[in-house]
């Protein structure tokens, strides 16, 4: 735990009841210039959010939601990071909220600490060297019921428990694990979710208007319309890594990125491969209108501390032109940044990659170009991995301006895997990483 943490919770538990949640105030931590040579990418500042504890976050917005919440306070708006149109502010989003992981005989199971809460739209301001929260909008079914953040499938989601493995909780068709946002011109949002794979447009109040989910998933019982829009292909989607990174174009086509490789055939193929996917919609047409074959670089050059190709993530992509995407690369503990432009040329929409009975399968190929798959040429911008001050698990990325980036770290709610993860008392034990937005200056631009 931080050595500050401990304290920190003691004074805001004790005044923050009742507070309005857009007065509840982070703390300060004094952003400062990270010193670098002329011509290098640098950071020019960071905030930092303090602490909100979940509780009083999640029941300000939905009565009741939470009534434990373990120690646990706000976190995980660092799933993404979009320009709210003035200057410091930015609209965010919560991923599914507090999880682990717990090894019980030898099987993972994924624990929900705060199986109440529900993923929310935050509007922060980056103020000196503090995060605060101006607003929040809780995601809600249809009736305004909480949709969660609970797997929504047996058999094709991880089966989900208590805190500390032990109890199993009820699967939720409406449970979202929330992404990638941006905001359309009518004042809605579109997120992206990790378990379907989905895109979900939601109401400026936070009601799901629609979830477009991958041909053939049959998602029943949800408390909002669900539409099969998305090619099929998706349903092999590695587990917790559908869609992460989501962009809008200038003219209001969004594109999608799937986190990882699908697991095509299999699992094994999955994980070794080096190709993922990038679609785009139409959000006037309702419809995929073009599906990219993304190529990584191989996992120790994007992080050469790494050696598992299976940790190679998109977490966020971003416009930076009519059809062009500043599209990020990462581990758990460094990211890069290319840039890529979307052509006709290299829509593989329809083709036979997107069966899945194809062999060998688009993952597979070890060199999709000498198969003719056009692969999405990229141009490198950043390694922010040799950026001093660049915090780790970096999934948000906007740009402010032609030569600034602000980023944002997803700090997992404090959270980490394995039984030490909450003390004898069920309180959680904080990791002390903190949410932090920072700011990134490149020398050339994007």
């Amino acid at each position: 735990m931080s050595p500050y943490a401990a304290g920190r919770r003691s004074v805001h538990r004790s005044v923050a009841a009742g507070v309005p949640l857009a007065l509840l105030a982070a703390l300060t931590v004094a952003g400062t210039a990270v010193g670098a040579p002329s011509g290098e990418a640098r950071v020019t500042g960071s905030a930092t959010l303090g602490d909100i504890p979940l509780g009083t976050f999640s029941n300000a917005l939905l009565p009741g939601t939470v009534g434990d919440d373990r120690g646990v306070d706000l976190g995980g708006i660092g799933s993404d990071i979009y320009p709210a149109g003035r200057k410091g502010e930015f609209w965010t989003v919560t991923d599914r909220g507090p999880n682990g992981q717990i090894k019980v005989a030898g099987e993972k199971r994924r624990t929900f600490p705060v199986p109440g809460f529900d993923p929310a739209i935050v509007r922060i301001r980056v103020s000196g060297g503090t995060v605060k929260v101006l607003d929040a909008i809780p995601i809600t079914t249809s009736s305004g019921k909480p949709v969660t953040g609970l797997s929504n499938q047996k058999g094709r989601d991880e089966s989900p428990y208590s805190y500390d493995a032990k109890t199993p909780l009820s699967y939720n068709p409406n449970g979202l694990d929330t992404e990638g946002i941006v905001r359309a011109d009518d004042g809605s949002f579109w997120l992206v979710d990790e378990y379907a794979p989905s895109l979900i447009h939601v109401s400026a109040r936070g009601k799901v208007l629609t979830r477009y989910v991958p041909k053939g998933l049959a998602l029943k019982d949800a408390g909002y319309r669900v539409v099969e829009a998305l090619p099929a292909v998706l349903l092999h989607r590695k587990i917790n890594r559908g869609f992460e990174g989501l962009a809008q174009l200038p003219g209001g086509d969004l594109v999608m990125a799937v986190q990882s490789p699908l697991s095509l055939p299999d699992t094994d193929a999955g994980e070794a491969s080096l190709t993922t996917r990038l679609l785009r919609f139409s959000t006037k047409k309702r419809a995929v209108t073009a599906e990219y074959a993304y190529r990584f670089d191989p996992v120790n050059v994007v992080d050469p501390s790494e050696d598992d190709t299976s940790e190679l993530k998109i977490s966020s992509v971003v416009a930076v032109g009519r059809d062009r995407l500043l599209v990020e690369e990462r581990t758990d503990k460094a990211a890069r940044l290319q840039v890529v432009k979307l052509t006709r040329g290299a829509d593989i929409l329809g083709d036979k990659w997107d069966d899945d009975t194809a062999s060998p399968s688009l993952e597979q190929l070890d060199d999709p170009a000498a198969s003719d798959v056009p692969v999405l040429r990229k141009r490198l911008v950043v390694d922010l991995g040799t950026v001093k001050g660049v915090p780790g698990k970096i999934e948000g990325v906007a740009r402010v301006d032609h030569d600034t980036l602000a980023l944002i770290n997803d700090n997992d709610f404090g959270m980490t895997d394995g039984p030490e993860a909450f003390d004898a008392q069920g309180r959680l034990v904080d990791s002390g990483i903190e949410t932090t937005v920072t700011y990134v200056r490149l020398p050339h631009g994007i």
